[in-house]
């Protein structure tokens, strides 16, 4: 064990980056709060676009966050951790593993050993592939507080990146059952601060490079605001941002994607009645506060679930989705109920996902099907009459009492 000075140490890193040896790096043990909470920073080479990058991974408790830096970048951004953010340092290359250590009082000591580890590939297909991808500058993303300008994912909003991105799969499942010409008209119910309709927006113009008229409502004047504020400043064509509710709104004509994301309770019928009564060709629904079953729910078969006020609730929310999937596959849709993201970070987890059908025979047989599977589950119930029953009726005169 010697001692080096500053100057030494970051040669031999710089030597074994410029020269393509770098297999890992690994900064750990952060200094206090300086690290901003990040526990470890992990570096290893990829290969973007046929050139050879360095990618950061910041890692915290319960997320990683990725962003791809030339080698000249990755040097400055390792000199300003090492030793200021983070004490300890290792360096795997193809020659030798290096072992920087530096103590409280600023002292550096460097230890080395034969290479442990084997180079792997720098295919960068090994980091998930988002539709925004990662190390991209992505404007709204950075409008909104996600990203930096240099396309970093921020550590604490690194959630939110990932539900962007998973929100925009959803859609690019079902994009091939939008129409093909002419721009798509999309409304977003209670867009609140309008992530996943800038994300809407971004999938459609940017990546499918199709014409848009995007209408996100809101009741909250401070949030349609600070929306508008947002589009103009970015100059985004065909997104607009109304003060409204799902019941007052009228479209102006078709609209082919409906949103409608935690619309409390009851709220979420209406929103799914409007988007029928459009014609929506694709209905993307996230419920919320599903109270309605659970307040008529009465099956003496399930009193050991319902006699606890937890689970009752729980299978309430779930009967009033399967009936909600039901009664939209009765008016015509082909109706799905998936997972929109972890539980870990959200207890609202469920996304309705229904496509409209062509007319058909196989189509009618469904919707008699779904309408018998609908008033059947009712009856285990308990159930009278729901939300989303009224609701349709008076947009599609489809479901019945029979």
């Amino acid at each position: 064990m010697t001692d080096v000075s500053p100057q030494d140490w970051m040669g031999l890193v710089e030597q074994a980056v410029r020269n393509s040896k770098l297999i890992l790096l690994v900064l750990s043990r952060p200094v206090g709060s300086a690290s901003e909470g990040v526990r470890k920073l992990s570096v290893r080479p990829v290969t973007v676009r046929g050139e050879l990058m360095l990618q950061w991974t910041a890692h915290e408790d319960r997320r990683e966050s990725h962003e791809n830096l030339d080698r000249d970048a990755s040097l400055q951004r390792l000199r300003e951790n090492f030793p200021a953010r983070f004490r300890d340092l290792n360096l795997f290359t193809t020659d030798a593993d290096l072992t920087v250590r530096s103590n409280r009082k600023g002292r550096i000591r460097v230890t080395t050993a034969p290479p442990s580890k084997q180079p792997a590939t720098t295919a960068h297909n090994r980091q998930k592939q988002y539709l925004i991808p990662e190390g991209v500058p992505c404007p709204f993303l950075e409008a909104i507080g996600v990203m930096t300008s240099a396309g970093r994912v921020k550590a604490n909003r690194y959630n939110k990146f990932r539900q962007i991105n998973r929100f925009l799969e959803f859609i690019d499942d079902v994009y091939e059952s939008l129409p093909a010409d002419g721009p798509l008209r999309v409304v977003d119910f209670g867009c609140g601060k309008s992530y996943l309709t800038f994300a809407i927006h971004h999938y459609l113009d940017v990546i499918r490079s199709r014409d848009v008229q995007i209408t996100g409502l809101d009741r909250n004047p401070e949030v349609i605001r600070d929306c508008r504020s947002v589009a103009e400043r970015l100059e985004l064509d065909g997104l607009e941002f109304f003060e409204g509710d799902i019941v007052g709104h009228t479209a102006d004509g078709p609209v082919d994607l409906a949103v409608s994301l935690h619309a409390c309770d009851t709220a979420t019928d209406d929103a799914l009645a409007r988007s029928v009564q459009w014609g929506a060709r694709v209905i993307l629904s996230v419920p919320c506060c599903q109270h309605e079953v659970a307040d008529q729910l009465e099956c003496s078969d399930l009193s050991l679930m319902t006699r606890h006020g937890i689970l009752k609730e729980r299978l309430a929310a779930m009967a009033t989705d399967a009936l909600r999937a039901a009664a939209l596959e009765v008016v015509g849709y082909r109706a799905d109920v998936i997972e929109f993201i972890d539980m870990e970070h959200t207890a609202k987890n469920l996304l309705i996902r229904a496509v409209r059908r062509d007319a058909s025979a196989e189509a009618d047989a469904r919707s008699v099907a779904a309408r018998e599977e609908f008033n059947a589950l009712k009856r285990h119930f308990g159930v009278e009459r729901l939300a989303i029953e009224n609701a349709l009726l008076q947009a599609v005169p489809t479901l019945s009492d029979t």
